[in-house]
């Protein structure tokens, strides 16, 4: 019985342990990423110097397509979706003041069919046969 908290403790111990540097390496990444270490000595030569330009240029424009997405587009889709959603209101507004789809008058030149669909009449939408029948 007294071995299961030394278990348990240790257990605890050990994952604590084994997470610890994990998490403090990819927040040390995160912190480090940012900065350009400055070149010296024989580090100093033009291949080095394009892949710190490279890198900059790559950081530059993932912040510009970063804040264009935040700022730009993410506003952009909520106005469209009110947009959308006033549209949507006022077609149905105007609709309710017309007369019922069976007391509208039905001219000649509405619903002309020359020919048969091949789902049968062009009054169903259905394409089944099971759900013809049932209609």
């Amino acid at each position: 019985m007294s071995q299961q908290p030394l278990l348990r403790r240790a257990f605890a111990l050990m994952t604590r342990n084994a997470l610890q540097p994990s998490i403090r390496n990819t927040v040390q990444r995160r912190l480090a990423s940012g900065e350009m270490p400055k070149l010296t000595g024989a580090a100093d030569n033009a291949f080095n110097r394009e892949r710190m330009a490279v890198k900059q240029h790559a950081q530059a424009s993932s912040d510009l397509w970063r804040k264009l997405s935040l700022y730009v587009a993410i506003p952009s889709l909520i106005i469209a979706a009110i947009n959308a959603k006033n549209l949507w209101d006022e077609h149905w507004e105007h609709w309710s003041h017309l007369p019922p789809l069976e007391d509208r008058i039905e001219y000649d030149y509405m619903n002309i069919r020359t020919k048969k669909f091949f789902w049968g009449d062009g009054d169903k939408l259905s394409l089944t046969p099971f759900e013809q029948t049932l209609l």
